[in-house]
């Protein structure tokens, strides 16, 4: 079975485009290979509910400020939902709780995690990448590439919203009148909101569940021995078992689709192929994260990528070493992994 796609105009930046009873989609550009983000306006009585929020950047603000004057009829924004912590989802949901004087509603170990990052300084971000990645194989001009940005992420989510309203599993919002049921992913970030209306069966999964790519699974140098590719794929199963085939997902990227259990069906696989030739590469000798890249990618990657990448890799190798398929070894300062 393929996925289903009731939707191929893709709404331009700034103007709302509707997909369902009271639910618009917005579409933002992003300057990355991955082009664009999907922001999703929900009516609200006499007012709009906005589901994350774009790249903290000047590009985004000029957007919402044409949005707020000319898409939402007069009505006030009254909450402001972040599905994760990531800068495309986060970054302006401080701008936009300053402007339109409503709250942030996001889950705690999301604002935990961005609070954090925050925190450091640009040296603290650059020391941590470069022990981190370097004890994993990457070296040279690659390295002081990928460190050397320092704290990029704080750059496009600040100002930080203040005082965030926490929800978690099992929660539920009450948005015009109806119910959305709180879903939590997990691995590619900690606490991941996804947000379930029974009433038409309508998902919005932010990055948990895309219909052409994977979410990046990152292991970040202050939990240096996660495993994303099992949390990422047990809540993933969670997610099928727990609604129907036929809802309706509204991605963070890529187009609204139907087919939901074949599409996280599909990505449980790739993670475990990708498992499997991890492995297989590190029977004929071992390999750092690093040596695995061609393994896992065969692409080119710019700097942002090779960041995304070596999270990756460690992650898939990490979760062969919870499961006792390969062994670690440190050869001079560099991890190395055999099986």
């Amino acid at each position: 079975m393929s996925l289903h796609y009731p939707f191929t105009d893709l709404p331009p930046a700034g103007q709302r485009f509707k997909v369902a009873d009271g639910v618009y989609w917005l579409r933002f550009p992003l300057p990355f290979a991955l082009d664009h983000i999907n922001l999703w306006l929900l009516e609200d009585n006499h007012g709009w509910v906005i589901v994350d929020t774009g790249l903290g950047v000047r590009r985004s603000r000029d957007i919402w400020q044409q949005l707020l004057a000319e898409q939402l009829d007069g009505k006030p924004v009254t909450r402001i939902i972040v599905t994760h912590y990531h800068p495309d989802h986060l970054g302006m949901a401080g701008w936009l709780q300053q402007h339109c004087q409503a709250p942030v509603i996001m889950s705690r170990g999301e604002w935990q995690l961005a609070s954090h990052i925050c925190d450091a300084s640009d040296e603290q971000t650059i020391q941590r990448f470069k022990h981190f990645l370097g004890s994993h194989g990457l070296q040279g001009d690659n390295l002081d590439k990928v460190a050397g940005k320092g704290n990029g992420f704080r750059r496009v989510v600040m100002p930080m919203p203040t005082d965030p309203q926490f929800v978690g599993a099992g929660d539920s919002l009450t948005i015009n009148g109806q119910h959305w049921q709180i879903h939590i992913g997990r691995g590619h970030a900690p606490e991941h909101l996804c947000l379930y209306r029974n009433d038409d069966r309508l998902l919005i999964s932010g990055d948990q569940v895309l219909p052409t790519i994977s979410s990046n699974l990152m292991v970040r140098p202050t939990e240096p021995e996660a495993n994303p590719v099992v949390a990422f794929v047990d809540s993933l199963k969670a997610i099928r078992d727990a609604l129907p085939q036929d809802t309706l997902v509204l991605p963070a990227h890529g187009l609204p689709f139907r087919g939901l259990h074949h599409r996280i069906n599909a990505l449980v696989a790739h993670h475990d192929q990708q498992l499997d030739q991890v492995q297989a590469a590190c029977r004929h000798h071992p390999h750092n994260a690093h040596d695995i890249l061609p393994v896992m990618f065969n692409r080119e990657l710019d700097v942002q990528q090779l960041m995304f990448a070596m999270g990756e890799s460690i992650a898939h190798l990490n979760c062969l070493v919870e499961q006792g398929r390969v062994q670690r070894e440190d050869r001079d300062g560099i991890w190395h992994f055999a099986a």
